[in-house]
């Protein structure tokens, strides 16, 4: 079993999306609050960003914004995080999001979140990262990605045992105990990273 302390969040900034994304996000981020689970995300003050921010820190959670200096001149930044981390690029902030987490969730999001997301997968395919990964199939908006990584595997561009690397779950609340349950992956995965 994994010991889940501080958790990367990768979500959208879109303020305009369904409410049940907003619910399932604040239902997560209690969730984080309530097993004394630090956040790290990408310190939005809009959308679901906004949304897991505002509830962690209502429920007295601890929370870092991790954002390139550009979206700190457009105001992006969420007002009431105290505790940011500014980089100078958007390939440092990937960086810096796993950097001392001990996993990482991805919520729904449009090509941000999908970027980092494939990122984190294909760096602990190689790995180069071994925490777990788990995406939150609300609304089963996730749904045409698992079918794309199962064909992927299916048609030989990944093996079976790559299905490991990251974990698919429908509610929030099963969220930590898929962080705290997920098959441990090797640093010498780049073994196995191709099928030969």
């Amino acid at each position: 079993m994994h010991s889940i302390k501080r958790v990367c969040v990768y979500c959208a900034s879109s303020a305009q999306v369904d409410r049940a994304y907003f619910d399932a996000t604040e239902r997560l981020a209690t969730a984080f609050v309530d097993n004394q689970i630090d956040v790290v995300y990408g310190g939005g003050g809009i959308g679901l960003m906004g949304q897991l921010a505002d509830t962690v820190l209502e429920k007295g959670g601890r929370i870092t914004g991790i954002m390139p200096n550009f979206m700190r001149e457009v105001e992006w930044a969420h007002k009431k995080v105290t505790d940011f981390v500014f980089t100078a690029s958007m390939h440092e902030r990937k960086q810096k999001f796993l950097e001392e987490v001990d996993g990482l969730v991805a919520l729904a999001g449009g090509t941000g979140t999908l970027e980092e997301l494939f990122e984190a997968i294909t760096l602990k395919r190689l790995g180069l990262f071994t925490k777990p990964i788990i995406i939150l199939n609300t609304r089963d908006y996730y749904a045409p990605l698992k079918e794309m990584l199962d064909r992927g595997i299916a048609e030989n561009f990944m093996a079976p045992v790559h299905r490991s690397i990251w974990t698919f779950v429908d509610e929030p609340e099963q969220v930590i105990d898929a962080l705290q349950n997920a098959p441990v992956w090797s640093e010498d995965a780049i073994r196995f990273a191709t099928l030969r």
